[in-house]
């Protein structure tokens, strides 16, 4: 198991390299960029503009407007969309605050080598640096997905155990109703729906509207605090939780079927051992070997894809978000540097879930197996 470990942990480093290859590349052919960004706002009425590009830039861009049409250069207007009358200085000095003036495969190696050392930089437009961006968002997208995925283990898995020894029965086919249902209603639109419903939208003012906490939150006792941000969090698991249910259940349930009907099981009953033994002594530790070993997989699916759309409605600023408005800014940085985490992540995390099958059943044996 050590040697299959090492070889993971080896695979780990051409593994993201490949991956932040092929996004860089794809970068290069995106229209826009942002330089292009800061330029689209000087030339249009965004006051706000001047003061993400530094002191000195800003007063070279006021001046750079105030001549415009006497300062234009064709290279500069050719190279950058709306780069027509401003001074190509400026422009240069643009391209160097963002590391422009260095080419594409110096900047890409320059990165890997900040990245050795979880070294992200400074965020173009936000004035702080990528790792302070990530640490304040973690609270928000960890809270969703660890709740997320407990629930949906403490619902799934009893729900799945129950359904496998009623196949077939009236409680299995309304119950397979209701979760598919669940699983084809879009989170987002539950989610305005529990807004409407409960969150003062028209009928109840039961659940809080938005963020993890109250404004008071500070002032509360310790119980307080955990009532609180338990308080907030209904809504948003809710509209994510009720479509997760759906796979985790079945998945119990199939993989419950599967080791009711071996041969070992028919063993146990003949030898006069009752149902719940059987089922429990048996049969669970080797049916639940998958979803168990899964458990880091699921926390970490629930973690990194926390719904963008949920943290719009119910005001959450997570991950999910962030990601999302520096992919529309062109705040390279912590797009990079997200990426580069969430794929860490999850190589870490296939890992561990190998790790924790032969935790759960010595008889497997990755040593043999070819990565």
């Amino acid at each position: 198991m050590a040697t299959y470990i090492l070889r993971r942990l080896l695979l780990i480093a051409p593994t993201l390299f490949g991956m932040l290859l092929l996004s860089f590349i794809l970068i290069q052919f995106t229209p826009g960029g942002p330089v292009e960004r800061v330029l689209a706002q000087l030339q249009g009425t965004d006051v706000g503009a001047t003061a993400r590009i530094g002191g000195s830039n800003a007063g070279e861009a006021g001046g750079a407007n105030a001549s415009a049409g006497a300062a234009g250069d064709a290279g500069m207007a050719g190279k950058y969309r709306g780069a027509q009358g401003l001074d190509p200085e400026f422009i240069k000095k643009l391209e160097k605050q963002f590391g422009f003036d260095k080419p594409a495969y110096v900047r890409f190696f320059m990165m890997l080598r900040d990245y050795l050392t979880f070294n992200f930089g400074q965020s173009y437009f936000r004035d702080v640096s990528v790792l302070h961006l990530i640490i304040e968002k973690m609270p928000v997208s960890i809270s969703l997905g660890l709740w997320l995925t407990l629930i949906s283990y403490l619902v799934s898995v009893p729900l799945g155990v129950a359904k496998a020894v009623r196949d077939g029965s009236t409680f299995d086919v309304w119950t397979s109703a209701v979760i598919i249902g669940g699983y084809a209603i879009p989170g987002f639109i539950l989610a305005v729906l529990l807004i409407v419903l409960f969150a003062g939208g028209s009928y109840w003012s039961i659940f809080p509207l938005r963020g993890l906490t109250s404004d008071n939150f500070d002032e509360l006792s310790l119980l307080g605090k955990i009532g609180d941000y338990a308080w907030h969090l209904v809504l948003p698991l809710t509209a994510l939780g009720v479509g997760s249910f759906a796979t985790m259940t079945l998945l119990t349930k199939n993989s419950f079927l599967d080791e009711i009907r071996k041969q070992y099981v028919m063993t146990a009953r003949a030898k006069g051992l009752s149902e719940n033994q059987v089922l429990y002594r048996h049969v669970f530790r080797n049916a639940m070997l998958i979803v168990i070993a899964g458990f880091p997989g699921a926390f970490v699916g629930a973690f990194f894809s926390g719904s963008l759309l949920i943290e719009t409605i119910f005001s959450l600023d997570g991950l999910g978000l962030l990601g999302w408005r520096a992919a529309i800014d062109r705040d390279y940085p912590v797009l990079f540097a997200t990426l580069y985490i969430f794929g860490l992540f999850g190589l870490l995390t296939n890992l561990l879930s190998d790790i924790l099958y032969t935790l759960i059943d010595p008889r497997i044996d990755f040593e043999t197996r070819e990565v």
